[in-house]
């Protein structure tokens, strides 16, 4: 007859330790991914040869106009940490430009009715999220062999 036996109190401790461990890399390891985002969107960008203007909404009655500088739009990119949509699993970065820096980059992303789009996040997303991925992916594992050793 051949006996087998576990010690499950083991087993369950280092189950709790991966936990763990998973739990403390969740935020760096979704950063490092937001990183690759955050950088292959700063490349991407479109920037102008020289400053511009920008008129707003009311601009015609009111001949209000923006000097921008060339690179704007690239210097107001920024990511964050997304307290709202994260959880204790769950660490959100968003990627984005300031609104309020350059009040233009929606129509530079999705164009206007006078304006072609010339987009940058979503080919940033496209190209980069296998990389981002397993920039993730790499922490995590590190985290979990780290735990398991």
């Amino acid at each position: 007859m051949i006996t087998v036996e576990f010690d499950f109190a083991k087993i369950a401790k280092k189950l709790d330790g991966i936990t763990e461990a998973s739990k403390k890399a969740l935020r760096p390891a979704a950063q490092a991914g937001a990183e690759i985002f955050y950088l292959e969107a700063k490349m991407r960008v479109p920037v102008s040869d020289g400053s511009h203007f920008f008129y707003g909404s009311g601009s015609k009655k009111s001949g209000v106009r923006y000097l921008f500088k060339a690179g704007n739009l690239r210097d107001s990119i920024y990511q964050f940490y997304n307290k709202s949509q994260s959880t204790e699993d769950k660490a959100v970065y968003s990627i984005s430009w300031n609104h309020k820096k350059a009040p233009y980059g929606y129509m530079v992303e999705y164009g206007t009715s006078n304006a072609p789009a010339h987009p940058f996040l979503r080919p940033s997303y496209d190209s980069a999220a296998n990389r981002a991925r397993e920039a993730v992916m790499a922490i995590m594992r590190n985290s979990i062999r780290k735990a398991t050793q």
